[in-house]
């Protein structure tokens, strides 16, 4: 079994499905790689297009931006850790470590926003790795890119699970005036123990919910995502985040179950193997449960919610939750109505 890496969810890198050669990396002190923490190295994504197209049918939007790629939070069971397959690395440390980003970021969104052929709507940001990644304070791509949706008027969906966001109240309360955002702030336990071995680099429970308040406080329209329950671990604490959202200002709440698709499924169990040996079997068994005797189940609608009884006894704790707690579990439609070019409110965006 694989030694913990100090700040790291996963602790090794699973072989990449697209390449036919892989590296197996040895125990400490029978190879290269030292034992202890591994640093984060950042690469420059040369992208000339930001703006992705979802087609699926469970998912509630077309469009999504994602200014960086592979994410330093490090969450074990991040259905996201496959795309880095894709870009020569490992679903594996490799999510955690080499992040790519995306310098041209706010220049190809003004250009999106500007073609001819765009329709004004909601754009989440966003639909992959989290926006509000540590390096996010330096480079700001992110706020610059809240920038521009703020001058085209155009409406966007965001969802963190860091406290960062709270540095962009000030854009984000123009937008909410306007009607043209909503944020959902991601909780997945309230445990600081389980958050610190789960989601080792991103912000603590409390945290996050000081974030909530801060922004319900400036008019924000919030809301919490308890994403992902995960069946055997998590879902008995989701009255408990419902309530501790609402008292904090949250609108409105929603859950999605815990998806392991690809390596995700190896990494997570290796973890929970490693870290929480006790209750292993126990989570495992609880997954399949909802997942029709399997770890993960990529069919359309059924996906973020499962199936059987377990899954519906989860799905009931949450709304009587949510209803308990006054939360709402649908947003009202964001505006479109405000939309216009890229320029429009005078000041130049590149020049601010």
């Amino acid at each position: 079994m694989a030694r913990r890496i100090r700040g790291r969810g996963a602790a090794y890198n699973p072989p990449n499905r697209f390449e036919e050669l892989s590296r197996e990396v040895l125990p400490p002190g029978e190879g290269e790689e030292p034992p202890g923490s591994i640093p984060t190295r950042y690469f420059t994504d040369t992208s000339r297009t930001i703006l992705a197209r979802n087609d699926s049918p469970d998912i509630p939007f077309t469009w999504s931006i994602n200014p960086y790629r592979g994410c330093e939070h490090g969450c074990i069971y991040c259905y996201a850790r496959p795309s880095h397959e894709y870009l020569g690395f490992s679903a594996g440390v490799d999510f955690e470590t080499k992040i790519l980003v995306k310098p041209d970021a706010p220049a190809l969104l003004a250009r999106a926003l500007g073609a001819r052929t765009w329709t004004p709507q909601v754009v989440a940001l966003s639909g992959n790795t989290d926006p509000y990644q540590n390096v996010e304070r330096r480079l700001r791509l992110t706020r610059r890119c809240l920038e521009v949706f703020l001058d085209c008027r155009n409406p966007v969906s965001l969802v963190t699970k860091n406290a960062l966001v709270v540095r962009d109240a000030d854009i984000l309360r123009e937008m909410a005036r306007l009607d043209l955002v909503h944020v959902m702030v991601s909780v997945t336990s309230l445990d600081d123990d389980l958050i610190r071995i789960m989601e080792p680099r991103a912000s603590s429970p409390a945290l996050r919910l000081r974030a909530i308040a801060e922004l319900s406080a400036q008019g924000i329209p919030v809301g919490v995502n308890v994403a992902p329950v995960i069946p055997g671990l998590t879902e008995q604490e989701i009255p408990a985040i419902l309530a501790a959202a609402a008292s904090h200002g949250a609108r409105a709440a929603s859950y999605i179950l815990v998806r392991l698709p690809g390596s995700v499924e190896r990494l997570f169990t290796e973890w929970l193997e490693r870290e929480l040996p006790a209750r292993s079997a126990r989570v495992l068994g609880r997954i399949r449960q909802v997942r029709g005797g399997a770890l993960s189940d990529s069919r359309f609608h059924l996906r973020g919610s499962g199936e059987g009884e377990f899954a519906g006894t989860i799905r009931s704790l949450f709304s009587l939750a949510a209803a308990r707690a006054g939360l709402g579990t649908a947003w009202l439609p964001l505006a479109t109505q405000h939309f216009r070019r890229p320029g429009g409110g005078g000041q130049d965006l590149f020049d601010r």
